[in-house]
């Protein structure tokens, strides 16, 4: 299964990520608190997916998307948003994020 490395500046937020990924079977490989740690973390880890928060203190997600790109164009990156950050959403997109989903979406999840 697919190694990844979750971004978030919320240790709530990367709790709930890394168990959902952990029960479909990933391997999650390294875990950011904001996007400077997460560029440093990637070139160390290189996982094979990212999951990035956008708003984030030191460097948010949209610069952070733009620094992993640059080191691997190839990088697969899904970006996660809070409610209201649709023009930041497309920003994070545009720099090469793959796909974004809603923090909201992954909270109110049911359970299986």
């Amino acid at each position: 299964m697919a190694r990844v490395m979750i971004v978030d500046d919320t240790a709530f937020m990367r709790h709930i990520i890394k168990q959902m990924l952990i029960e479909e079977g990933y391997e999650v490989v390294a875990e950011a608190k904001n996007g400077r740690e997460a560029v440093r973390l990637y070139e160390i880890s290189a996982p094979d997916l990212v999951t990035m928060d956008i708003t984030m203190p030191e460097m948010d997600g949209i610069d952070a998307v733009k620094a992993i790109k640059a080191l691997n164009p190839k990088a697969k990156i899904i970006v996660f948003s809070a409610m209201g950050q649709h023009q930041m959403v497309m920003q994070a997109v545009q720099a090469g994020g793959h796909q974004s989903c809603s923090k909201s979406t992954i909270i109110n999840l049911p359970d299986q």
